[in-house]
């Protein structure tokens, strides 16, 4: 029984059901109100990162840095690709590393060959994968099955 107790305390400290008094750590109140939305969150010191979760949203993203985004020429970055409907002709690679259609070269640096391809945008983050046309994949000499690294330019 004095098992089950000792195992019970911290189940319930860490759903909120109790909490420990402010003056002594680690002691718990039984006056405090129960449940994991009782109380109050104590407020942040400003120049905290906790205090950016007290801070309006606009402010909160105006202080975190602005996510990486691909430039629109150039080298686009490196992407693992697999291969894409197989039914669908030409040269074309679906990729995150484009906003709008154009057209750009795809490198596969394991053979040193590059072809030119359709660069069609693909939803997703920068970091996602790629899909490439069967055509591109043979040009490219990457394997079919794998998951070769390319490099995207345009």
């Amino acid at each position: 029984m004095k098992y089950a107790l000792f195992l019970l305390v911290p189940l319930a400290a860490s759903c909120g059901l109790v909490q420990p008094k402010p003056d002594r750590p680690g002691a718990v109140d039984a006056s405090a109100p129960a449940g994991p939305f009782a109380g109050t969150r104590p407020q942040a010191r400003p120049g905290t990162e906790a205090a950016a979760m007290d801070a309006p949203a606009d402010v909160v993203e105006a202080a975190q840095p602005a996510a990486a985004t691909p430039p629109a020429s150039g080298r686009l970055g490196t992407t693992v690709a697999s291969l894409g409907n197989a039914a669908e002709p030409g040269m074309w690679i679906k990729t995150p590393l484009v906003r709008q259609a154009g057209t750009g070269t795809i490198t596969y640096p394991e053979t040193g060959r590059s072809v030119e391809a359709q660069l069609i945008p693909l939803d997703g983050p920068p970091t996602a994968g790629s899909r490439v046309s069967l055509a591109a994949m043979q040009e490219l000499g990457a394997p079919l099955t794998g998951l070769p690294e390319l490099v995207v330019s345009r």
